[in-house]
């Protein structure tokens, strides 16, 4: 069974950071992709980030690009989101996912392309 957990958000001011961690239980981590979505209050949930099973290539929503990277420590089956120059429309509710496919070469944008997901983690960013 795949479970994922997500930790390390909180409530902070506009321009602060923040580091999510996301640790990945069960067998053949290594194998699989994985994206960081959110949903923000009132809205759809949007994706945020995706990393490669390598780690080699990354893919990034405008509204994050050159303020969050997503990274990925495979000894500890973990994935990341580093989170820099916060603004209050980052404010959301925070999930990871592992893709439904293994070995691939691309970082999925579609949430459709992920088959387990977090139960989440509360950002919230004050003006």
């Amino acid at each position: 069974q795949v479970q994922l957990v997500e930790s390390g958000g909180g409530l902070v001011q506009a321009g602060a950071s923040l580091r999510l961690s996301c640790v990945v239980s069960g067998r053949a981590f290594t194998a699989y992709g994985m994206g960081w979505f959110r949903q923000p209050p009132g809205k759809e949930r949007e994706f945020v980030a995706a990393i490669t099973y390598t780690g080699s290539s990354t893919n990034y929503a405008d509204s994050v690009k050159g303020r969050f990277t997503i990274s990925r420590d495979n000894a500890k089956n973990t994935v990341y989101l580093q989170m820099n120059s916060l603004k209050p429309e980052d404010t959301a509710v925070y999930y990871c996912a592992r893709t439904r496919t293994s070995y691939s070469w691309s970082a999925y944008r579609s949430a459709n392309d992920y088959a387990y997901w977090g139960q989440g983690t509360q950002v919230t960013v004050s003006s």
